[in-house]
């Protein structure tokens, strides 16, 4: 069962340290259909409904080439989630896992993180099906899906090394 901030049987809440400015930047914003956490998904959908990443004007030019990628991977603040539990029980039946062994949105730095299929491109925002997150969560950065991704750059000695 979703909750929205309760400590469950089994959680362990910590008192978190005061977040320091790691030199994060909002690029964007999300918008989808879900303003709460009892209603998103779990996970996203490759089915699921057509959500908007808008571009901030600023970063309209990074968008430039991202048309060529069927699949993107999408960054984003987890805004309204907390940060202190570092066992969390999922199931509600007592039993607890460490937030790191948990795809959770409960975690120290709240990042989230989607594979998306790029429907289309309207200007600065981009169509996609895919996304788990709340409507109006910051966008932290874009990237080509690894698995469909080959590197541009000429290659170096690192990419060789084996073992």
């Amino acid at each position: 069962m979703v909750r929205e901030n309760e400590i469950r049987q089994g959680e362990i809440a910590v008192d978190a340290p005061a977040p320091t400015d790691a030199g994060l930047v909002f690029i964007g914003t999300i918008r989808t259909p879900w303003v709460s956490r009892l209603m998103a998904p779990r996970q996203g959908r490759a089915d699921g409904p057509i959500c908007r990443i808008e571009i901030f004007p600023l970063w309209r030019e990074a968008l430039a080439g991202i048309e060529q990628f069927e699949r993107l991977e999408v960054l984003y603040w987890l805004h309204l989630s907390r940060r202190d539990l570092v066992r969390q029980s999922p199931a509600n039946d007592g039993s607890a896992r460490g937030t790191f062994a948990l795809r959770s949105p409960v975690r120290p730095n709240p990042i989230g993180t989607s594979i998306v299929t790029l429907v289309g491109v309207e200007g600065s925002t981009l169509l996609v099906r895919g996304l788990d997150c709340l409507d109006e969560t910051p966008l932290l950065d874009l990237k080509p899906d690894r698995a469909l991704f080959t590197p541009i750059a000429p290659p170096q000695p690192g990419d060789f090394e084996v073992g």
